[in-house]
């Protein structure tokens, strides 16, 4: 896809958003349905993932770590992005890999120690890119990535979050 295709397949989205802001508020959904042994099973909508529980938690390896997933989701939204950005302002990428680490103390999801966080003390995200563009060009292309990835923004900048329960006896 070159820069006039994406203008050309967004620009009636953008006008019917500023028309109607009410039709760009769309509600995404995930579901999982508890498993055996101590999974969960997502829904994709391509395939059936299993989560478990990590390896330094107890798991045997062979579920996907829900941590894991976070930063796959993470990797996956940046690369996205950034693929789009670069499309939009004219930057051709010959090829790229993007790497998403972050660090869990597992004492504190196992309740080992109280001091030690349960989730991600840090994560990074860091991109290879092979391509022509200057480094003007490579600070916007970053820039507007971190501004646009909407994954990105919501682990900077944390949405309320509602939990409810139900029970069936």
């Amino acid at each position: 896809m070159n820069t006039e295709e994406l203008r050309k397949l967004q620009s009636p989205l953008k006008q019917k958003y500023r028309e109607e802001p009410g039709a760009a508020l769309v509600t995404l959904k995930a579901q999982g349905r508890i498993g055996e042994g101590i999974t969960c099973k997502i829904e994709t909508g391509r395939a059936l993932i299993k989560a478990g529980l990590h390896p330094a938690t107890g798991g045997d390896g062979l579920s996907l770590c829900s941590g894991d997933l976070l930063l796959e989701a993470l990797a996956a939204c940046a690369g996205v992005t950034l693929n789009a950005v670069a499309t939009a302002i004219g930057v051709k990428l010959n090829d790229g890999i993007v790497k998403a680490e972050g660090d869990i103390d597992f004492r504190g999801t196992l309740g080992v120690s109280k001091e030690a966080p349960v989730g991600f003390k840090e994560i990074r995200l860091q991109f290879e890119l092979d391509t022509d563009a200057n480094e003007e060009q490579l600070a916007s292309l970053i820039h507007l990535t971190e501004r646009y990835c909407v994954v990105y923004q919501t682990l900077q900048h944390s949405p309320l979050i509602a939990i409810s329960h139900t029970a069936r006896r």
